[in-house]
């Protein structure tokens, strides 16, 4: 969008001017083609027109109120506004003898809107004079475009040429010959582009924000590729053309285009199966809609879609449109708040009952006075008890509950670092403090146990977090910063923080990005972070007005809601991030970092997890004990890797031997089972019990029998650690009069057990042991009855 702006300098005389000289005299539009519309009552816009440009009075349109007055809402500024359009041609236009200026039709085209805003619009609806009239313009530089090259249409501008030109070669479709091909050409187009800069731009497609409404974006456009006969993911394919048409102006296009089609692809693949399944069952809901001749696909129904599936409503909506149907949207949101109540129902009694009170704390008390960053002791007063969701006057030894004080050194659980515990004393009181949570924003209770005395209202205490805990929860926190620097320094700018999770333990730190790290790369994240560790630098902390804070450059968070302040956690040379937390005075205070995990949580989230200081020491010397034993084990005083080696290869070398051992067996006891086939009705049967035997040993004896049975039917059982296993094959010159499914699910009904399958096979199995002997003979009368 291109434009321009006065805030109480010119108004309406120069923005007319300056308007016909940039369209007539830089753009050189042919002025006997523009046209101007004013609004109805605005008599000095009109005259304007006619008097500053060479468009006469019959090409100048009053318009209403619904065309050429512009406001933000209901009340506040507004005013009346002037667009200028440019005649296309009656070629181009609807052809009916009455298109003329406002027709919905293509002829007339605006370029620009011309916003006089010069009212304040009050309450009643009453139109007061601003002090200063301001000039807001808007003109859509791709419809600009098209028009100074001739084009009657965005998509039809060299923005979209190498765009569309690809669609059409992946897709095998011409442009330009079918109204609905257009139509999905156009989508993908106009989609690809919006997705490849939003990808460059960092964000990576989730379930929530942002990112979920880039998921949407995407899905919407592999559904139109689906709808042009495009097996496969195609989209990440056409970020070359974006960046074709669009590097010159964003090279930063060009610069991340590898991470963009590679996250792209993931995306477009995972959605391949959630559409391929979702289509099947909404094709069905679309013939059961049709067949009882109902035009509405029911809210039920969509959200179905949308909770198994993941189903997107809006791709709902346009397939549905396709097949001449509407959408009963309130019934679907409708489905999704009774979902939300059943998870809000979900809370437990105590969360329910105790939620009030912190409400009524609060409007009391308005705030606690946090101290912990400056101090990890203070004095403070208990202001309030709470036992089982109430107030209560006293809590005694052996009881547990909630305090607020009225100043308090311990911090509340939030930013992903739990609450501090500690101690609360008096020469009559102990507690112990065993976490910290801020149920309302403002408000930190500590939940206690008390171990001497008595709390009450009122009464002084002494406040004491436990230091070792804090210092190991500082040293993992401090921790997640510096992986965040490092994870954009080595992966990529495009790495945001997904979440995480601080504590004295150790640290979880989610991230958006693609596909796993390698070993290498967590190698090299580990040498970078303990490098900032060794470097000891100075960790500073200021707080700052949350503007300045954002044009400095520091590291926010998505979503997340600051105030008119906000705390800035400094690195110096490594990372700026927004943080309530609490932070080493130094990195070397955190003394080592380990890696020791790293995985997927979600699409398109990865997870680290890893520990610092006293608890990485742990960590390798763990390692070293595990090793130690495994070196005692292999009785091998070193490399013991090498020996483990040698000791699977020749396990293998057993396996195998052992496996043709068992081929031997299995034909030695085939022969022993074929003996005991019963003929009935011309029907080979034999039922055998062979105990001791895995189920996948049981499972290639009976391939063996039923190789060597030629034509008949078996079913074999073999009882191994107090259950079980049974395998029924039937030959396929049987399978049209006897299923093997079907006869092992009687059989093993009838030793108390569960089974079934196909046709040619099945399996199954039982706990009652005692019946199973009984349940094998049963199988010769089963067979005897259905021949019969």
């Amino acid at each position: 969008m291109l434009g321009n702006f006065s805030f109480g300098d010119y108004f309406k005389r120069e923005a007319i001017i300056y308007a016909w000289e940039l369209l007539t005299g830089h753009f050189n539009l042919p002025k006997e083609r523009l046209w101007a519309t004013v609004y109805e009552d605005d008599d000095e816009a009109a005259g304007l027109w006619t008097e500053l440009t060479e468009i006469p009075a019959a090409r100048v349109v009053r318009l209403g109120a619904k065309d050429n007055f512009w406001q933000m809402g209901d009340t506040g500024p507004c005013g009346p506004c002037s667009e200028i359009i440019i005649d296309q041609g009656a070629e181009i236009g609807c052809g009916r003898p009455d298109c003329k200026v406002g027709c919905e039709c293509d002829r007339y085209l605006e370029i620009w809107n011309l916003v006089f805003m010069q009212f304040d619009r009050d309450k009643s609806g009453s139109l007061n004079p601003l002090p200063k009239p301001s000039i807001d313009t808007g003109m859509g530089l791709e419809r600009l475009a098209a028009v100074l090259q001739g084009k009657h249409n965005n998509f039809d501008s060299d923005l979209f040429v190498p765009i569309i030109r690809d669609i059409c070669r992946f897709s095998d479709k011409a442009y330009g010959k079918d109204r609905s091909t257009d139509i999905a050409i156009r989508v993908i187009a106009d989609h690809i582009r919006a997705i490849t800069f939003l990808l460059s731009e960092g964000l990576a497609p989730s379930n929530e924000g942002r990112g979920y409404v880039l998921r949407r974006i995407i899905r919407r456009a592999a559904r139109y590729a689906k709808s042009l006969d495009i097996s496969g993911p195609v989209l990440y394919k056409l970020c070359d053309s974006v960046t074709e048409a669009m590097s010159d102006a964003y090279p930063e296009l060009s610069e991340g285009q590898g991470r963009v089609q590679q996250m792209l692809r993931v995306e477009e693949e995972r959605f391949d199966k959630t559409l391929e399944q979702g289509l099947s069952l909404l094709n069905s809901i679309i013939r059961d809609v049709k067949s009882t001749g109902v035009d509405i696909i029911g809210g039920e129904d969509l959200f179905r879609l949308y909770d198994t599936y993941g189903f997107p409503l809006d791709i709902a909506r346009d397939i549905a449109a396709e097949n001449g149907l509407g959408i009963d949207e309130p019934g679907f949101h409708a489905e999704m708040e009774k979902q939300k109540i059943r998870a809000r129902a979900s809370w437990t009694a105590e969360e329910a009952a105790s939620a009030p009170v912190y409400r009524e704390l609060f409007e009391k008390y308005r705030k606690t006075e946090f101290c912990g960053y400056e101090a990890t002791e203070s004095d403070a007063t208990v202001l309030a008890l709470i036992s089982d969701g109430a107030l209560v006057d006293e809590l005694k030894a052996g009881q547990s509950g909630e305090v607020l004080l009225d100043v308090t050194p311990f911090y509340a659980e939030s930013g992903g670092q739990i609450g501090d515990s500690g101690e609360l004393s008096s020469d009559a009181v102990r507690a112990v403090v065993t976490d910290t949570k801020k149920p309302v924003e403002g408000i930190s209770v500590n939940k206690v146990e008390i171990k001497r005395g008595a709390l009450k209202p009122g009464a002084r205490i002494r406040a004491a977090v436990d230091l070792e805990k804090r210092s190991a929860t500082m040293r993992n926190h401090t921790a997640t910063h510096l992986i965040h620097a490092s994870l954009r320094h080595l992966i990529g700018e495009h790495v945001k923080q997904a979440g995480s999770y601080v504590s004295p333990e150790g640290l979880r730190f989610d991230f958006n990005h693609f596909n796993a790290l390698d070993r290498n790369t967590i190698e090299a994240l580990e040498d970078e972070v303990n490098e900032q560790i060794l470097r000891n630098i100075k960790v500073e902390t200021t707080v700052m007005e949350t503007a300045k804070a954002m044009e400095s450059g520091v590291t926010a968070l998505f979503g997340e809601k600051y105030g008119d302040t906000v705390r800035v956690v400094t690195v110096p040379g490594v990372s700026s991030e927004l943080c309530g937390g609490t932070h080493v005075r130094a990195t070397g205070d955190i003394g080592l970092l380990k890696i020791f995990s790293e995985g997927s949580v979600a699409s398109g989230i990865r997870r680290i997890e890893a520990v610092t200081g006293k608890e990485a020491v742990r960590y390798f010397r763990n390692g070293e004990r595990e090793l130690l034993q495994m070196k005692e084990i292999l009785k091998t005083s070193e490399n013991p890797a090498e020996k483990l080696r040698r000791l699977v290869a020749e396990m293998k070398e057993i396996e195998k031997t052992l496996d043709r051992f068992k081929g031997r067996s299995a034909a030695e006891r085939s022969s022993e089972i074929l003996g005991r086939a019963r003929e009935i009705s011309g029907v080979k049967v034999v039922a055998a019990r062979l105990d001791g035997m895995e189920t996948k040993d049981l499972r290639v004896l009976a391939d063996n029998v039923r190789d060597r049975l030629g034509s008949g039917i078996l079913l074999l059982a073999s009882e191994k650690d107090d259950q079980a296993a049974m395998v029924s094959m039937v030959t396929n010159d049987l399978t049209d009069k006897f299923s093997a499914g079907d006869l092992l699910k009687k059989v093993a009904a009838a030793a108390g057990g569960r089974g079934g399958g196909k046709p040619d096979i099945a399996q199954g199995g039982t706990k009652e042991i005692k019946k199973l002997d009984k349940a094998l003979e049963s199988l010769y009368d089963i067979v005897k009855k259905q021949a019969g």
